[in-house]
């Protein structure tokens, strides 16, 4: 028989136990399609004692998580601990200089450190591999790398946080703001305790550098993607996009222009006719648009025990049968270094959404920013008065550069008739 691949599995969290379950209720299927079987052989966590709902007697216990890199009988490590440094960027570095592959779905440390890993993995001629870091258990790493890998890719976009879109997509159907949503995706587990990772699209940005990277041949550059979550969203925002015919979804958005590589997670107005605006609760998806295959839709669960767990194992099974290739889908030297491009440099239409006083001359003052700045109106909306005593005033703008409506909006910074923040969205065209 074959010789098993055998592995060190790092972290016993649900992912953790969701690839020992898959291991085991899915062995043979396994086996037949690595052309070998796949064996845990040791695994490390915080708390031995916890009952993880797995069988862990017939593993090999480390209490020293690094010391799995070089332990021996070991072919892969998993690392499932999460976090861009500390001891998960250790085991990944000492795994790699030990000859060991490495599988992993931490988005952060890819995002942060993935070159380095990268080239690494390629002096050492093992296999660094990082499916279950985006998107859960849908294969985009996978169809990028490999299946579009013969395209030029023009933009890679789509909903990349789950708590985000399920928070949206509540509001949506329920009518609710944002603060009562979010306890309540706290209380049923969809959201972290602190869930600011997600919903101010740290975790999208992770993700959307990674598929920038991808999808563009570029080196990964996550310092340079513009971030704005959903904190400030309400429900009038999500009701006046209905009416015009949109969803608001949190978009991660990447693409390249003349001037450099485009990276921004922000949220937008998508119209109801486009496939994005459709993926409702805590979905995932993704769409790259290429030269000659057109245009990719990837959906599916992009978090979760089962989903997340698949997507790892799918990574060991190209180990065990030999498919390494370059991480980034080339050599890290061949990934060309774009700056960051201007933002105001591009087009388009956006949402935007004031909060101001019940009074004469508002509606003027806006109004003049926005010619002042060339920036022409497509459509106005002023809502009764809210029981503060101010009025809602959503605005669409027609196409035009992006620098002209943030000029607009300093223009109107410190005016005494306007609350608080307006509201900025794009407008996915």
């Amino acid at each position: 028989m074959t010789e098993p691949l055998k592995i060190a599995l790092a972290g016993l969290g649900t992912v953790g136990g969701g690839v020992i379950r898959l291991l085991e209720a899915n062995a043979a299927l396994i086996a037949r399609r690595a052309g070998r079987p796949i064996e845990v052989v040791a695994v490390s966590a915080r708390d031995r004692s916890k009952d993880r709902g797995v069988d862990l007697s017939r593993f090999r216990w480390v209490d020293d998580t690094g010391a799995l890199a070089v332990l021996d009988g070991v072919d892969v490590v998993v690392e499932l601990i999460g976090g861009a440094d500390g001891p998960a960027l250790a085991l990944a570095r000492n795994s790699i200089a030990a000859g060991r592959a490495f599988v992993t779905a931490n988005k952060a440390m890819i995002a942060h450190h993935g070159l380095e890993l990268a080239e690494a993995a390629e002096r050492r001629g093992v296999a660094l591999k990082y499916e279950a870091a985006v998107a859960g258990g849908i294969p985009v790493i996978k169809g990028l790398r490999e299946g579009a890998a013969a395209n030029e890719l023009a933009h890679v976009y789509g909903i990349l946080n789950g708590t985000c879109n399920y928070i949206l997509s509540t509001m949506e159907a329920e009518g609710r703001d944002f603060a009562e949503v979010l306890a309540e995706a706290q209380a049923l587990g969809f959201a972290e305790a602190d869930p600011s990772f997600d919903i101010d699209g740290v975790d999208a940005a992770h993700k959307l550098s990674i598929l920038a990277s991808l999808a563009f041949g570029t080196r990964i550059d996550f310092d340079s993607v513009a971030v704005t979550g959903i904190r400030h969203v309400i429900a009038a925002d999500i009701a006046e996009a209905a009416a015009l015919g949109f969803k608001v979804r949190l978009l991660g958005y990447a693409e390249t222009r003349p001037d450099g590589l485009f990276q921004r997670v922000h949220p937008h107005l998508v119209p109801v006719a486009h496939p994005l605006a459709h993926v409702s609760g805590s979905l995932n998806a993704v769409v790259a648009e290429g030269n000659f295959v057109g245009r990719l839709l990837f959906e599916g669960r992009g978090a979760g025990d089962g989903p997340t767990a698949s997507a790892v194992v799918a990574d060991l099974i190209d180990i065990a049968r030999g498919e390494y290739g370059p991480a980034f889908a080339m050599p890290v030297s061949a990934l060309a270094d774009r700056p960051a491009a201007d933002a105001g440099e591009g087009r388009g239409r956006a949402y935007l959404r004031f909060t101001v006083e019940d009074k004469v001359g508002v509606l003027a003052e806006i109004a003049a920013a926005m010619r002042d700045s060339n920036v022409s109106i497509e459509s106005l909306i002023q809502r009764g008065v809210m029981p503060d005593g101010s009025v809602l005033v959503a605005i669409v703008t027609h196409d035009c550069p992006e620098r002209c409506v943030t000029q607009a909006l300093e223009r109107l910074e410190g005016s005494p008739s306007i609350r608080g923040r307006p509201m900025l969205m794009h407008i996915l065209d």
